[in-house]
């Protein structure tokens, strides 16, 4: 059998979110980024596209470093949206030091390139068919909108101007959806609008050193593992760009032999979405949870591999 950390995305922060991060860490982020990162965890801070991407990559590192301190290395990680940061630094293939810089610069040409007016819609109890019918009714040039994630067999995200999503979730609840609500999420995500700002990313990308993983990586996206640094760089500066497939990935992390997942801060959002997959074994987050009972679970997994 296997376990597998996985990072959760944009839409998980919290206010004080970064409070149980070490000293150590905090500063090494201060300095690397120039400015206090202390700060960035306000309500009013995390406004911003880029304090929230930096907090949840910070947030991410400090906890799986804490657990893995006593336990071992789990044998997938993987990360949803700008989970995959933090889940490519715990795999060994990222250095902190350069995460640090490049979610910085996405977090920037992100929220650079859609300021206001667009963002994110959850659609739960309808499925993906459904959606994407809604969304060929409404989507145009002047109001676009697009599939954004694949969370579960009836919980999709769309991304699109705001009058697109709201015409969609409109049509949504006439249609049976049980919700449709607006995500804290500034940015379209995970669509064709942000395909500049990733080519952009890309370009600071080639100049980053990466490595293999030394974990196994489960792309967010693809839904399978990523194994050189090709793959990965590509990977990770593109996923702002490309649907979010969590439902294929925790998917194949099941079929793959995990039967151990656990959620690093902030949230449990991806504990429910998994326990809808994992007919065996156990889905925890870290949060509300006993850092010597996870520790535990994942010796106990260890020792159940062949």
């Amino acid at each position: 059998m296997s376990s597998l950390l996985v990072f959760p995305g944009q839409g998980a922060q919290r206010a004080g979110m970064l409070q149980g991060v070490s000293p150590q860490l905090l500063e090494l982020a201060c300095e690397v980024l120039g400015e206090n990162v202390r700060q960035l965890d306000s309500t009013e801070a995390l406004q911003s596209t880029r304090a929230v991407q930096l907090c949840l990559l910070i947030a991410g590192v400090a906890a799986a470093r804490q657990l893995l301190e006593q336990a071992p290395v789990p044998d997938y990680v993987a990360g949803l949206s700008i989970g995959a940061y933090p889940a490519a630094v715990v795999a060994g293939a990222l250095g902190f030091d350069d995460a640090l810089r490049l979610v910085s610069l996405r977090g920037e040409l992100m929220q650079q390139a859609y300021p206001r007016g667009y963002g994110m819609t959850a659609i739960i109890g309808l499925d993906l068919a459904t959606v994407e019918a809604l969304l060929a009714q409404v989507h145009s040039a002047m109001t676009p909108v697009y599939l954004a994630n694949i969370n579960a067999d009836n919980q999709v995200v769309i991304a699109g101007s705001d009058e697109a999503m709201a015409s969609v979730a409109e049509r949504a609840r006439r249609q049976g959806a049980a919700k449709a609500c607006r995500l804290a999420v500034s940015v379209p995500s995970h669509c064709p609008l942000l395909e500049v700002p990733a080519r952009a990313l890309a370009q600071a990308f080639a100049d980053v050193p990466l490595k293999a993983p030394a974990l196994g990586y489960l792309s967010g996206s693809r839904a399978r593992p990523v194994v050189n640094t090709d793959a990965l760089r590509e990977d990770l500066a593109f996923n702002m760009c490309r649907v979010v497939d969590w439902r294929g990935t925790v998917q194949s992390a099941y079929e793959r032999g995990v039967r151990l997942q656990i959620e690093l801060p902030p949230g449990a959002v991806l504990t429910g979405l998994a326990r809808r997959v994992f007919e065996q074994g156990t889905v925890i987050a870290f949060d509300g949870a006993r850092l010597d009972t996870l520790q535990t679970l994942l010796r106990e997994e260890g020792r159940r591999r062949p």
